[in-house]
């Protein structure tokens, strides 16, 4: 059998992947290096490094100071460059390859961005040096700022958040300072079933009490469900659009007018922004506050590749609340307004600098080296290719919603029904095929969600060589090859793990 590369196919790939026969001594196999944990191929005698013996000294830590030694593991220096290397082998990256994480957009971050945020007097700069020295930083955060605004038709922006999760608790935050500025007392928060996790979290934190609005058959916010729920203990509601179910809101301004109808504000969670950047204005559409998260929309490194930056941009009623420290240009020099003036509305300081530089110099890069015309195809690639997937995979695999959707293709698990595999086991397999799995049972109102995002970064050979390797495992699966699924991963360095016990009891400390 060939496959549309013309290259064979192995039927019997679940069998293959397992060693038979010859194993090695070491736990290798060839390039694919075995590696041990640093406390077991180290010991506290070795170092790469030659430090001078410390003086005497009088210590401040009182009776917490150490009284025995650390035991931190050593490593010559060539082992400890062997073993973060080989590291390195065993993590998939968007540099590997396709990353169909839904609802986290995990694109290509482009060089050019690493390049800029590299250089002399942007990569060295410190938060605490005197403004004069600092002025180029301070013009680089006011022109993104800038067009943060353009971008979404926002008169004010809060470019300190460091994380999506932040700038929602800031938003939050300004819609708070701004209805008790009004003596208002309202005390709850309405979040859609499908909203992502951390919005209704935020507004618990923030001493709201939450209520959940339904989702229709179509997968969108129950309006008539939400303009019932309306009244004068509403202080806002929190939407994400497009929605976790990768779907645009289509009545959103009616929403916007039932929220602001009551006196209530609109807080639209932005991590989807990637689908409409350039093509919708979210200030256009009504919303009050919304988070955007630099690395989602463009292209600063995600998660575990580096620190966030969740800036908020903020209506003309909710502006005055902004949190400090800002930016604000001068005739002859930018300035940053470190407290609140007398009289001020600022809801005051949410973190001790003004944001994550290196995150701001990488989010620039990327907006100019695009432009306008580039920003608006970044939206429609990304939707193309979501699409694509979608129409490519619907007739083996259960679309969730009828009709196109937005930047990332939901199915849910019907397809497999009676074939013995769940969702978390067509994820592992996907593993053996190369590929980290697509987000599970996520969203929630999605029986064995499986929520694909492709982003506009993949080439349509990428993207088509990802739907021939879903196709074969739906043909796999709906085959009756139940132990290629159940007992996959089997080409990991790791197999099949108890996850749950290990997030719900973590092995903290390292024992003999």
């Amino acid at each position: 059998m060939m496959n549309n590369q013309g290259r064979p196919t192995n039927n019997n790939a679940a069998s293959d992947a397992q060693i038979t026969g010859y194993k090695s001594y070491t736990g290798s196999r060839g390039l694919e290096q075995e590696e041990l944990l640093i406390y077991e191929i180290g010991d506290t005698q070795r170092t790469g490094v030659d430090l001078p013996e410390v003086e005497d000294f009088k210590s401040c830590l009182g009776d917490v100071e150490r009284d025995q030694e650390i035991g931190l593991a050593g490593l010559s220096e060539p082992e400890a460059m062997r073993h973060y290397t080989r590291l390195s082998r065993k993590n998939y990256a968007i540099d590997m390859g396709l990353y169909p994480l839904g609802s986290c957009t995990m694109k290509h971050n482009p060089r050019l961005n690493e390049k800029m945020a590299r250089l002399p007097g942007l990569g060295d700069i410190h938060p605490m040096q005197p403004l004069s020295t600092v002025q180029g930083a301070l013009d680089l955060i006011d022109t993104l700022a800038h067009w943060l605004k353009t971008l979404t038709g926002m008169p004010a922006v809060a470019m300190s958040p460091k994380a999506g999760a932040h700038g929602e608790l800031c938003g939050l935050m300004a819609i708070r300072t701004a209805l008790e500025a009004k003596g208002d007392g309202r005390s709850i928060v309405l979040a859609p079933e499908s909203a992502h996790g951390t919005n209704p979290a935020t507004a618990a934190l923030c001493g709201y009490k939450v209520v959940s609005i339904p989702a229709t058959s179509e997968g969108r916010v129950d309006l008539a469900a939400m303009k019932d729920a309306m009244g004068p203990e509403i202080a806002a509601i929190m939407v994400t659009n497009p929605n976790t179910c990768g779907l645009f809101e289509r009545e959103i301004v009616e929403m916007a007018d039932a929220i602001h109808a009551v006196g209530g504000y609109f807080y639209c969670d932005g991590a989807n922004f990637n689908a409409i950047v350039g093509k919708v204005r979210p200030g256009d559409l009504g919303v009050d506050a919304m988070h955007i998260n630099l690395h989602k929309t463009f292209s600063t490194p995600h998660g575990g590749g580096g620190p966030g930056a969740g800036p908020v941009v903020l209506s003309e009623a909710l502006a005055p609340y902004a949190p400090i420290p800002y930016v604000v240009a001068g005739e002859e020099e930018f300035n940053m307004v470190e407290h609140d003036v007398e009289g001020g509305e600022s809801f005051g300081r949410m973190t001790a600098f003004h944001g994550q530089m290196g995150m701001f110099v990488r989010a620039l890069s990327y907006m100019m080296s695009h432009g306008a015309d580039g920003l608006a195809r970044v939206a429609e690639d990304s939707v193309l290719n979501a699409n694509y997937v979608l129409a490519s995979l619907k007739d083996v695999m259960s679309a969730s919603y009828e009709g196109p959707c937005m930047h990332e293709a939901l199915f849910d698990d019907h397809f497999l029904k009676d074939t013995g595999v769940s969702t978390l086991d067509f994820a592992k397999a996907m593993i053996d095929e190369g590929y980290h799995p697509m987000t599970m049972y996520f969203p929630l109102v999605v029986h064995g969600a499986m929520l694909v995002e492709p982003t506009e970064s993949e080439s349509k050979q990428s993207v088509d060589q990802f739907i021939e390797m879903m196709r074969h495992l739906v043909k796999a699966a709906k085959g009756g090859e139940v132990e290629r699924f159940s007992g996959a991963p089997y080409n990991a360095p790791l197999k099949r793990l108890d996850e749950t016990g290990a997030a719900r009891n973590p092995k903290l400390r390292w024992e003999d």
